[in-house]
């Protein structure tokens, strides 16, 4: 099962203040563990909220919102993408996650849709531009990589 693990941003993260290099370190120690247990598909960390934009959508118009967002602890300081076996398995590595912020934080542990999950609703054409799409994606990052 593939799960998007999400570090919530804190004030200090939305003021952009770096991490000490401890942490730097510690995170680093972490993630190389992720890798080393075939955990971690990818992961990073994001800029501020004032860095970002913002599109809303309402019909067939949309509005570009400028950050910083309000409500800093719904926002996103950075993320994980994990294969698990299970949730029970995501959650004990996020346990053994150094603290991520300088002070009180939280971790959000989500589970992807997989493709199994619209087989009710799949057409034939969207199953065929999904596989097709993701087709496109796994050529580009053989490029790269």
């Amino acid at each position: 099962m593939r799960v998007m693990v999400l570090v919530k941003a804190t004030e200090d993260s939305e003021e952009g203040i770096m991490p000490p290099p401890k942490l730097f370190e510690d995170m680093g120690k972490f993630n190389e563990e992720l890798v080393q247990a075939g955990i971690m598909l990818s992961g990073d960390g994001l800029k501020p909220s004032k860095m970002g934009k913002r599109v809303a959508f309402d019909g067939p118009d949309r509005r570009v919102i400028d950050g910083p967002f309000a409500e800093t602890r719904e926002l996103v300081a950075g993320y994980w993408i994990w294969e698990v076996k299970d949730m029970d398995e995501a959650v004990a590595w996020v346990k053994r996650c150094p603290n991520p912020m300088l002070g009180p934080s939280e971790i959000e542990i989500r589970p992807f849709y997989e493709m199994e999950d619209f087989a009710e609703i799949a057409t034939p054409e969207g199953q065929a531009s999904h596989d097709r799409a993701a087709e496109g994606l796994a050529a580009q990052q053989k490029d790269r990589g």
